[in-house]
C-alpha cells in the first residue's frame, strides 16, 4: 500500500491506524460520490454542510481542513467540491496526526483517494442505471495498453446522469470526463498523467437548519418531503483537475517519485437555509446567493526519495523529500442579498415561490502556502524490534484580503518543526505491537469581528498525539487493528476579560478504535469496526463551555459491511451495511443533543453472461427503514467565536439504486 513519503508498506508493518475501503465496495455499494466511502471507516465521519458532495471528512473527532487533510494519489486536493466515485479506485484513511509525513494539517486524519489506473487487459465496461425517483445514468470505463510491450496505457471514464432526485420536483445533473495515462519510458521509469472535469448541479434539494444555543434541537425531518428546499435553489459546481507524476525505480532498493497537481474548484451557490425559531420545529426559510468563497484554485506537489540499506546489523528504510500546496480563495463582490420565503414547521414543509438570487464580481479573499521538507528512517533492530522516526520542517504563509485588494492580515512562519517517532515489536510475522508519539502543525486561525484584534491571524496550532496499537493478520485473510489514543489541539476563543482572540483553550480527545477487514469465510467478507471517543473542550475560561463535549462528536460510532456470495446460486450475492452513530452534543453548552441513530442498507447482485460477455445486475436500498436523523451537527466556527451559531443537516431518506454492467 502506498503511504506517501513512506513509500509502499503493508498496513501490518506501519505504526499508525490505517484502514482502506477497496474498489469492490465502491462498485457493489453503487457509490456515487467519494464522500460516501467515509461511512465505512468506523473512526471517520462526514461533516455535511448542506450536501454530501461538499462535506468535510474527519477522523477521531477533529474537523478537517479544506485541502490539508485530503489527497488524490498522494497530492493535496480541495475536498469541499464534488468528485464522481466513478473515476476512483479506493480510499485509504490514516487516522491521527501525520504532520511529520504530510506537513501542516488539522489532526483530523489523512484521506487519500486513489484514482483508477490503466489495466493490462483490454477492458470496455458500460453501465446503465437509475437512482431513487428517476435519475438515469450511463457510464463507460475503457482501458488497455498499446505499443511495444504495452508502453502506453490509457483509461477513459465517461459519465452522464440527469433526472429527478429523491425529492419530488428536485433535479440532479452530473457529468464526468476523465483520462488516466501511463507512459513507460523504460522498464524502470513511468510517467502518469491524469486529467478530469466533473460538473455537478442540483435543484430543489433540502437545505440545512441553523439554530441558536437557546433552542432545543427538534426531531429530524424526513427529507423525502417536498419543501425543505425549493426548485429555484441549488448549486452549480465544476471541478477541473490535472495531475502528473514521474516514478523511477533505480533498483530493488531505491526509488524516486515526483508529482504535481493543479485544480480549479468553482461553484455557484444559491441555496435555501432554514432558521429554527423555536424548539417545536418552527423555522423561517430564506434563499440567498452566498458571498462566501465560490472558487478555489490550488496547486500541490511532492518529491520523495525512498531507499533501503544496511549499516552493520541494522536495516534502514529511509525517506527524504518535500510536499506542499498553494491555494487561493475567491469570493463574489456583491449579491442580491437574502430573501425571506416564509415560515413552516418540521413535518409540514411548504413550497415557496421566489426569484433566483445571484451574485456578481470576483476578488481574491485569501491565499495559503504550505511547504515542508521531510526526512525519516525505519531501523530494524533484529527480527522483532524496530523504531521509526520522521521529521518535517514547514514553511507556512497565510494572507487575507479586502475587496479592494488591500491585505487585511498575514502570517508567515519558517522551518516550523513536526516530529513523530514509533517503537514496533513483532512477536510473530503476522502481529505488530506499536507505540507512536507525534506533534503536528496546522495553520493559525483568524480573529473574528468584534474582537480587539479582529482579522489578526494567530500563530500555527500545534497538536499532539500518543497512540498504542496492536495489529494481527488472522489466517492470512483478516486484518484486525486495535488502537488507543490521546490527542489534543489548541482551541481559540475571545477572552472576555481583554476581548482579545487567541489560542487559549484546548480540545482533548481520548479514544479506542477497533477495525477489521477481510474474508471471514470463502464466501463472506467483512469491513468495519467501532470507535469510542471522549472528546472535550478544556480551559475555555467559561463554566458554560469548559469540560463539555465537542459539538458533533459521538461517544460511540460503528459500521459493519457484510458481503455474502450465495453458494447455492452461482453469481449471486447479497450485502448489508449497518451504521450506528451515538448521541452528539448539538451546541457548545451541551444543553441540547442530536439523538443516536442506526441505518441499514441492503443490496443484491447477480453476475451472469450474455453472448459470452460478463453481465452484472445490481440493486440496492439505502436507509431501508427510512430513518429520520441528524447526519451532522456543527458550530459555524470550530473556534471560540462569540457570535457562532449552530447548524444541523438531516440524513438522506430511503433511496434506491439499480444498475446493469456489461463488460466487453
Amino acid at each position: 500500500m502506498a503511504l506517501g513519503p513512506l513509500g509502499t508498506r503493508s498496513i501490518l508493518d506501519t505504526p499508525m491506524s490505517i484502514m482502506a475501503v477497496p474498489h469492490d465496495v465502491l462498485v457493489n455499494q453503487q457509490t456515487r460520490n467519494i464522500n460516501d466511502l467515509v461511512a465505512y471507516v468506523p473512526s471517520a465521519q462526514l461533516e455535511m454542510r448542506g450536501d454530501p458532495n461538499t462535506s468535510r471528512p474527519q477522523s477521531r473527532g477533529f474537523e478537517g481542513d479544506v485541502i490539508a487533510n485530503t489527497r488524490m494519489d498522494g497530492l493535496n486536493m480541495v475536498i469541499t467540491t464534488p468528485y464522481a466515485a466513478e473515476q476512483f479506485d479506493s480510499l485509504q484513511v490514516l487516522n491521527g496526526l501525520a504532520g511529520a509525513l504530510y506537513g501542516p494539517q488539522n489532526p483530523a486524519g489523512t484521506f487519500d483517494f486513489t484514482l483508477k489506473r490503466p489495466t493490462d487487459r483490454m477492458t470496455e465496461r458500460f453501465v446503465v442505471g437509475t437512482d431513487s425517483i428517476g435519475s438515469p445514468l450511463e457510464s463507460a470505463d475503457v482501458s488497455g495498453r498499446v505499443g511495444k510491450n504495452g508502453w502506453f496505457g490509457y483509461r477513459l471514464n465517461l459519465l452522464n446522469q440527469n433526472g429527478e432526485g429523491y425529492v419530488e420536483g428536485s433535479h440532479l445533473r452530473r457529468d464526468l470526463v476523465s483520462g488516466d495515462f501511463d507512459i513507460h519510458l523504460s522498464p524502470k521509469t513511468v510517467i502518469q498523467i491524469d486529467a478530469s472535469q466533473y460538473t455537478y448541479a442540483e435543484r430543489g434539494y433540502p437545505g440545512g437548519f441553523a439554530y441558536s444555543t437557546a433552542i432545543q434541537l427538534p426531531q429530524a425531518p424526513d427529507l423525502s418531503q417536498k419543501g425543505y428546499g425549493q426548485p429555484q435553489a441549488g448549486y452549480n459546481m465544476e471541478t477541473d483537475t490535472a495531475m502528473a507524476k514521474i516514478i523511477h525505480t533505480f533498483n530493488d532498493n531505491w526509488s524516486l517519485k515526483l508529482g504535481g497537481l493543479w485544480q480549479n474548484a468553482a461553484r455557484n451557490v444559491f441555496s435555501t437555509s432554514n432558521q429554527l425559531l423555536n424548539s417545536a420545529g418552527l423555522y423561517r426559510q430564506t434563499i440567498s446567493a452566498a458571498l462566501t468563497a465560490n472558487d478555489f484554485v490550488a496547486g500541490s506537489n511532492m518529491a520523495y526519495l525512498n531507499g533501503k540499506f544496511r549499516t552493520g546489523p541494522l536495516r534502514h528504510q529511509i525517506e527524504l523529500g518535500t510536499n506542499g500546496y498553494v491555494m487561493g480563495n475567491y469570493n463574489p463582490t456583491s449579491s442580491t442579498g437574502t430573501l425571506t420565503l416564509g415560515e413552516a414547521t418540521i413535518g409540514h414543509p411548504k413550497s415557496f415561490a421566489s426569484v433566483q438570487p445571484y451574485y456578481s464580481g470576483r476578488y481574491k479573499s485569501a491565499d495559503t502556502m504550505n511547504q515542508s521538507l521531510l526526512a525519516g528512517d525505519t531501523i530494524s533492530l533484529g527480527k522483532h524490534w524496530s523504531i521509526m522516526g520522521s521529521l518535517a520542517w514547514s514553511w507556512l504563509s497565510t494572507n487575507n484580503y479586502a475587496k479592494t485588494g488591500t491585505k487585511t492580515s498575514s502570517y508567515n512562519r519558517s522551518a516550523a518543526f513536526s516530529p513523530m517517532t514509533s517503537l514496533m515489536y513483532k512477536p510473530t510475522d503476522n502481529q505488530t505491537l506499536y507505540f507512536t508519539w507525534g506533534r503536528s502543525l496546522q495553520a493559525g486561525t483568524t480573529a473574528p469581528a468584534g474582537s480587539a484584534n479582529v482579522n489578526e491571524v494567530t500563530a500555527p496550532l500545534r497538536s499532539e498525539e500518543y497512540e498504542v496499537g496492536y495489529k494481527i493478520l488472522v489466517a492470512k485473510r483478516i486484518q484486525v487493528n486495535i488502537a488507543g489514543f490521546r490527542m489534543s489541539r489548541p482551541f481559540g476563543f475571545v477572552d472576555p476579560a481583554t476581548n482579545v482572540y487567541g489560542n487559549f483553550g484546548n480540545q482533548r480527545n481520548y479514544g479506542v478504535e477497533f477495525q477489521a477487514s477481510g474474508n471471514i469465510t470463502e464466501n463472506l467478507t467483512f469491513l468495519g469496526g467501532m470507535t469510542w471517543l471522549d472528546a472535550q473542550l478544556l480551559d475555555t475560561n467559561s463554566a458554560k463551555t469548559a469540560n463539555k463535549q465537542v459539538v458533533g462528536v459521538p461517544p460511540l460510532m460503528a459500521n459493519a459491511l457484510l458481503d455474502y456470495r450465495l453458494p447455492f446460486l452461482k453469481g449471486a450475492a447479497v450485502n448489508a451495511n449497518v451504521h450506528y452513530m451515538g448521541r452528539r452534543a448539538a451546541n457548545v453548552y451541551n444543553t441540547t443533543f442530536a439523538p443516536s441513530y442506526v441505518t441499514l442498507d441492503l443490496g443484491a447482485r447477480y453476475a451472469t453472461h450474455a453472448y459470452g460477455q460478463p453481465l452484472v445486475f445490481r440493486f440496492g436500498v439505502n436507509n431501508v427503514t427510512n430513518q429520520s436523523y441528524w447526519a451532522s451537527v456543527y458550530p459555524s466556527s470550530i473556534n471560540g467565536v462569540s457570535t457562532a451559531t449552530n447548524s444541523a443537516v438531516a440524513g438522506l431518506p430511503r433511496t434506491y439504486h439499480f444498475s446493469i454492467e456489461l463488460d466487453l
